[in-house]
C-alpha cells in the first residue's frame, strides 16, 4: 500500500505538472509575438494598426565582400539579399522573401516591397529588429492593406567571420537566419 501511494504521489505531480504545461501551451502564441511590450521603442508599430499575419522566415542572408564606399583601399562584408521561406506557426509554407528589394510574396501571389523606418538591436549574433513601412502590394491577398511589417524573435543573420580581404573581394557568403515578420494592417 505504502508502494502505491509512493508511486501515486509523483503521478499526482505529474499530472499537474502536464495540466500545467498544456495551460502554457494553450496561451496563444499570437498574443505573445504580437505584443510590443519589451520591443524597442523605435520598431514598435504605430497605434491603430493590428496584426493581420503572422509567419516565421527561414533561410540565408547573402553577404558579399567589397571595398568599402569611403575607404576603398579597405573591406567589409556588405548585407546583399535575403532568401527565405515564410511559413506560419503550424511550419506550413505560405510565402517567401527574397531581394533586393527586399520583398515578401504570399503563395497566393500578393506581394509587397517597404521602406525601412528602425532598425534597433536584438542580441549579439542576431540580425536587428526591424520595422518597415509598407509599399501598396501588388495582387490581391494576404498582403493586400498591409501599412508595417515588423522583424522580431531573431536568431543569426550577421555578416560571416571569416575574414574579407582585398583577395577576397566579390567573394559571396550565405548566413542562415531566422525571425518572425508580423505583418500589420490599419485597425
Amino acid at each position: 500500500m505504502k508502494t502505491q501511494r509512493s508511486n501515486r504521489i509523483p503521478t499526482v505531480a505529474g499530472l499537474f505538472a502536464v495540466s500545467l504545461l498544456a495551460a502554457c501551451g494553450s496561451m496563444s502564441s499570437k498574443s505573445m509575438a504580437n505584443s510590443q511590450a519589451g520591443l524597442p521603442a523605435s520598431i514598435q508599430v504605430p497605434a491603430g494598426n493590428k496584426v493581420a499575419w503572422e509567419t516565421v522566415g527561414v533561410g540565408e542572408i547573402t553577404y558579399e565582400c567589397r571595398a568599402k564606399a569611403d575607404m576603398k583601399n579597405q573591406t567589409e562584408w556588405v548585407f546583399a539579399g535575403p532568401k527565405a521561406v515564410l511559413n506560419d506557426r503550424q511550419g506550413k509554407q505560405v510565402g517567401t522573401y527574397y531581394g533586393p528589394p527586399a520583398t515578401w510574396e504570399a503563395m497566393d501571389g500578393s506581394k509587397l516591397t517597404g521602406t525601412q523606418v528602425a532598425v534597433a538591436p536584438s542580441g549579439e549574433g542576431n540580425l536587428p529588429y526591424q520595422l518597415v513601412k509598407a509599399n501598396p502590394a501588388l495582387g490581391a491577398g494576404a498582403l493586400t492593406g498591409v501599412t508595417y511589417i515588423q522583424r522580431v524573435a531573431l536568431k543569426g543573420g550577421v555578416a560571416p567571420n571569416t575574414p574579407c580581404t582585398q583577395a577576397t573581394l566579390g567573394q559571396k557568403s550565405q548566413v542562415q537566419y531566422q525571425a518572425d515578420y508580423l505583418f500589420w494592417k490599419a485597425n
